[in-house]
């Protein structure tokens, strides 16, 4: 039997990708590897921007933490804007983070995946895409 589990890589933690992370890490997190990649360090609910940009809501209230979420649901949340796709190598590159004033906070890296999806990875293909969404 082989000790290196099925790694599946989601790009994006938009609502679609969110939500896949989730449902993967509550059902297979103990036997797979699922890791949610995003730039952002949280995810706000799309449909309450207007009332956020008004005023007239708390972001904080309506948004979700990928680490929080992670932690809870049994995935690695790692933060990252995707550069760049190595079919071959299977591989998600993704850019350095910073922080507010400037200094790097993780370096640039690679993440490989045995499963990729992604909403929005032009080098995607539909059976990578597939073969996530059919594990649900």
């Amino acid at each position: 039997m082989s000790s290196v589990r099925h790694r599946v890589v989601i790009v994006g933690g938009g609502a679609g990708g969110l939500e896949l992370a989730t449902r993967l890490g509550n059902r297979l997190g103990r036997t797979v590897d699922v890791t949610l990649v995003d730039r952002h360090r949280a995810h706000v609910w799309k449909p309450k921007l207007h009332e956020i940009a008004a005023g007239s809501m708390d972001p904080g209230t309506h948004e979700v933490d990928y680490l929080a979420q992670a932690h809870s649901h049994g995935f690695r949340y790692r933060i990252g804007e995707m550069t760049d796709l190595d079919r071959q190598r299977r591989e998600v590159h993704v850019a350095a983070s910073f922080d507010a004033t400037g200094r790097e906070v993780t370096p640039r890296r690679a993440f490989r995946y045995d499963t990729l999806w992604s909403r929005s990875a032009a080098g995607a293909t539909i059976s990578e895409r597939q073969a996530c969404a059919n594990t649900q």
